[in-house]
C-alpha cells in the first residue's frame, strides 16, 4: 500500500537540541541530513524502508538545503549515483529494497568499491528477510564481504539508529571505502525519539557547485590499477576500518552478572533477542539483561581484538545471527581459533540454519543454549518451566489452524490486470496451456488461484527474457507478462532488445497501469504526470515502434473478449517475429484516489454524481459460480439462494465493489448466464434522473403485475 509522508516530513527542519518523535525511517531521513549529504537517490520500488517515498515528499525542503533527489529507473543506475562520491568531496546516500535490489546494482557496486571514495558514501538497504518479505530468501551480507563494502546493521532504537547513520559517512569517509546500512522492516518502522542536530548544508551541492576534478587514472576501477586496489582494501582500508569502529565504540557491550556465558547478536536482531531474554526471566522491560551481550552495530568487518576481548573469560558464547550462510559465526570463530581463546561457540547448531527469527524461535534457540551452557547462578528447570507453559498452547493452535481454507494474495478490487488474466484462461480453454513467464509486479498475484499461472519468475523485466530458450524448444509461442515499471526497469533492454536483436518469436503483454504499482504507485517514466505534477513525454508503444516492434496491438484491460481474441491472434499467427499487446488499465487504487477527491468535491458544490455498481440477480443466478472461478473478484461471493426450492448458493457482488464491470465482462466473453445487471446511483440528481427514474418504475412495475417496487431516488 502506498505510504505519504507530507506531514511527517516537516519534522525533518527540527534544529538543534530539539526532540524528534517518529518512525526509524524518518530517523534515517534526518540524519542524513545531520551529516550533510550532497544527494540521495535509488529505485522508488522499495516498500521495506519507504526512505525515497519520504526524500520526494520532503524534496521542497531539501532543495533549499541544496540536496539533489533521484528517483532512478533502477538499483544499478542509483548505485552508479555514488560515482559522485568517488572524485570530489561530496557525502550520498542511495537506496533499494534487500537482495533483489543489490544484485541489479552489484556491478555499479564493485566497480565503486575497488577505487573507494573521498566523500561518504552510503548504500540503505532495506532488508526484506523471513516469512513477510516479499522477494528471495537471501542475505546482502555476502555482497558486502565480497566488495569489502563495510556493513551497517544499527539496533533498533532511534539514537542508535542516528548515530549509526552519522558515524557510518565517518567510517565511510576514514576507510575510504563505501558503507552499506542494512534496515529491517521492525527498524524502518520502530517509533521513539531523539534529540536533534542542526541540519548541514553540503559543502558541494547544487547551491555551491565544485569545478570539475581533474584525470586521475587511481581513482578508476580499470586495470592495471584494479590490482593495486585489491591489496589496499585488504592493507590499508580494512584496518583503518576496524581501528575506527573499535575507537568510535561503534559495537555496544551490554554486561551481565552470569558472567560465564555470552550473546554475540546482530544489531537488528537486538531488540528481539532481549524481549525473549525477557519472556524466559533473564531481563526486564528497560533493558537490563543478565547475560552479557555484544551487539554488532557493525557486522562487517568485524574486530578481532573486540571479539577476542568479549569472548576471553566466557565459557560459552552463542552467536544470533539470521540467514544462512553463518557469516559471522564463521569469522568469530576463526578469529577465536587465531587467537587461541577456547570459548565453545554456539549458533546454527541450537538455532535454525535459515528462516526469520521470530520470537518463537528465539525463545527455543536461547532455551537450549542455556540448557547445554548450564551458567552458573541459573536455575535451568526453571528457565525450561517458564519456557514451558509460554509454549503449551501452540499444539491446540496449530489444531485449530489446521482446518482454515488457504487465502493466497490477490488483485485488488477492480484491479485491471485481473481481466487480463481472465482473458488468458479463457484463450487456452480453445487453444490450449501456454509457457507463461511471468515477472515482478502487482501481475505476481497472477500465480494464484484461481488463475495459476507462469512457469517461471527470474527477476524484475525478466520474463521476456526468461522465455528466450523455450520458444525455440516448444511447440507453442510462449507467452510473457510484463508490468510497465519492469518495462523501464531493464524489460525493454533485456526483453525486447534483446528479443529483436536475436529474431525471437512469442507474446509480451505488457500491463500498463500507469504506476510502480506494486510499491506504492511511485511515477516512472511513462506516468501520465512526473512526481511534480508535469506531463510525460516517453511512451511506450512510441518506444517499441521505434525498436523495431510490427506487430503490437493496444487493447482496453477490460475488455475481456476483445483480449481473448487479441491473445488467439497473436497465438495463431503465422507471421514470425515478436507480438506485443499493451493491456492499457489505469492502476484501480490510484483511480479510486482521484475519483473520490473529485467526488466529494462535486457534491459539496452541489453537483451530480454518478457511482457504477454490478450485481446479481438471484432468480436467474445458476449458482455455478464459473463467473467466480474467471474472475477471482474480492467483491465476487456468494450468498445462500432466496429460493427455497435451490439449496446451491447463488453469486453476489458486494459493496465492496468499484464498478470496473470485470464481472459481466467475463459473463459475456465466456457465454455464462446472463445474471449480471448494470446500476448507477446518482447523488445530487438534476430533473432528468428523476423523470427518468420515475417512468422506468412505472413501466416495471406495469410488467410486474404493479408489485410495488422498493427504489428510492437519493436527494
Amino acid at each position: 500500500m502506498e505510504r505519504s509522508f507530507k506531514k511527517e516530513v516537516q519534522s525533518l527542519r527540527l534544529g538543534d537540541g530539539e526532540t524528534f518523535h517518529g518512525e526509524g525511517i524518518l530517523a534515517v531521513t534526518k540524519a542524513l541530513l545531520q551529516s550533510g549529504v550532497s544527494y540521495v537517490g535509488g529505485y522508488q520500488g522499495a516498500p521495506v524502508s519507504h526512505l525515497l517515498d519520504v526524500m520526494v515528499d520532503a524534496e521542497d525542503y531539501l532543495k533549499e538545503l541544496g540536496v539533489h533527489v533521484e528517483t532512478c529507473t533502477n538499483e544499478a543506475s542509483a548505485a552508479a549515483m555514488l560515482g559522485a562520491s568517488i572524485n570530489y568531496p561530496t557525502r550520498g546516500a542511495v537506496t533499494w529494497k534487500a537482495i533483489v535490489g543489490t544484485n541489479v546494482a552489484s556491478d555499479a557496486l564493485s566497480n565503486l568499491a575497488s577505487p573507494g571514495v573521498m566523500g561518504g558514501a552510503m548504500i540503505i538497504v532495506g532488508e526484506d528477510y523471513g516469512e513477510g518479505g516479499a522477494v528471495i530468501q537471501e542475505r546482502s551480507h555476502a555482497y558486502a564481504m565480497k566488495s569489502s563494502i563495510w556493513l551497517l546493521d544499527p539496533r533498533p532504537d532511534l539514537p542508535s539508529i542516528v548515530r549509526t547513520v552519522e558515524k557510518g559517512f565517518e567510517l565511510s569517509e576514514a576507510s575510504h571505502a563505501p558503507v552499506m546500512l542494512e534496515l529491517r522492516i521492525r527498524a524502518c518502522h520502530v517509533t521513539g525519539s531523539f534529540t536533534t542536530k542542526a541540519n548541514r548544508k553540503p559543502d558541494i551541492s547544487s547551491l555551491q557547485r565544485a569545478t570539475p576534478a581533474p584525470h586521475n587514472f587511481a581513482r578508476l576501477s580499470h586495470p592495471p590499477v584494479t590490482f593495486a586496489q585489491e591489496r589496499i582494501k585488504v592493507e590499508e582500508r580494512m584496518p583503518a576500518a576496524r581501528a575506527f569502529i573499535l575507537r568510535e565504540k561503534l559495537n555496544e557491550i551490554f554486561p551481565g552478572d552470569l558472567k560465564d556465558i555470552g550473546i554475540i547478536v546482530q544489531g537488528g536482531l537486538y531488540n528481539g533477542t532481549l524481549r525473549a531474554l525477557e519472556r524466559l526471566g533473564l531481563a526486564d522491560l528497560f533493558g537490563e539483561c543478565r547475560v552479557p551481550m555484544l551487539c554488532l552495530n557493525v557486522t562487517y568487518p568485524l574486530v578481532p581484538e573486540e571479539i577476542r576481548s568479549f569472548c576471553a573469560d566466557k565459557k560459552s558464547v552463542l552467536i544470533v545471527e539470521e540467514g544462512f550462510p553463518e557469516y559471522i559465526e564463521q569469522m568469530v570463530a576463526t578469529e577465536l581459533r587465531r587467537g587461541d581463546v577456547q570459548t565453545r561457540l554456539y549458533g546454527k547448531d541450537v538455532l535454525p540454519q535459515a528462516g526469520e527469527y521470530t520470537q518463537d524461535v528465539l525463545l527455543r534457540g536461547l532455551a537450549k543454549f542455556l540448557t547445554e551452557a548450564r551458567p552458573a547462578r541459573l536455575d535451568i528447570d526453571a528457565v525450561s518451566d517458564r519456557l514451558g507453559k509460554m509454549t503449551a498452547h501452540l499444539p491446540a493452535v496449530a489444531t485449530a489452524l489446521r482446518d482454515l481454507p488457504p487465502r493466497p494474495p490477490t488483485f485488488c478490487t477492480g484491479c485491471p490486470e485481473r481481466p487480463v488474466f481472465s482473458a488468458l484462461k479463457l484463450a487456452q480453454q480453445e487453444v490450449g496451456n501456454a509457457h507463461i513467464s511471468a515477472d515482478i509486479g502487482c501481475h505476481c498475484f497472477g500465480l494464484f488461484a484461481p488463475f495459476s499461472m507462469g512457469n517461471s519468475v527470474l527477476g524484475y523485466g525478466m520474463s521476456l527474457a526468461s522465455a528466450a530458450a523455450v520458444g525455440p524448444n516448444v511447440n507453442k509461442r510462449p507467452i510473457a507478462v510484463m508490468g510497465d515499471g519492469g518495462f523501464w526497469h531493464n524489460g525493454v533492454i533485456t526483453g525486447v532488445a534483446s528479443n529483436l536483436f536475436n529474431k525471437g518469436d512469442g507474446l509480451l503483454i505488457i500491463f500498463q497501469n500507469g504506476y510502480t504499482s506494486a510499491t506504492g504507485l511511485q511515477f516512472m517514466p511513462s506516468s501520465l504526470k512526473s512526481r511534480s505534477g508535469e506531463g510525460q513525454k516517453m511512451d511506450i508503444e512510441r518506444t517499441l515502434k521505434t525498436l523495431g516492434v510490427t506487430w503490437l496491438r493496444k487493447v482496453r484491460s477490460y475488455s475481456v473478449g476483445k483480449m481473448m481474441t487479441t491473445v488467439k491472434e497473436a497465438l495463431a499467427s503465422t507471421e514470425h517475429g515478436l507480438k506485443v499487446i499493451i493491456a492499457d488499465g489505469e492502476c484501480q487504487l490510484a483511480r479510486q484516489r482521484r475519483v473520490r477527491a473529485e467526488d466529494a468535491g462535486k457534491l459539496a458544490r452541489g453537483e451530480r454524481v454518478v457511482r457504477t455498481k454490478f450485481g446479481v440477480d438471484d432468480e436467474i443466478c445458476t449458482g455455478d459460480h464459473s463467473c467466480i472461478r474467471l474472475s477471482g473478484c474480492p467483491s465476487l461471493s456468494v450468498k445462500p439462494s432466496p429460493d427455497p426450492l435451490r439449496t446451491d448458493p447463488v453469486a453476489t457482488v458486494i459493496e465492496s465493489c468499484v464498478g470496473c464491470g470485470l464481472c459481466g465482462e467475463v459473463a459475456h466473453a465466456a457465454v455464462l448466464c446472463p445474471s449480471f445487471y448494470r446500476a448507477e446511483i446518482v447523488r445530487n440528481a438534476n430533473w432528468w434522473d428523476r423523470t427518468l427514474f420515475r417512468t422506468r418504475r412505472a413501466v416495471i412495475g406495469w410488467f410486474g403485475g404493479r408489485a410495488p417496487v422498493q427504489q428510492q431516488v437519493a436527494a
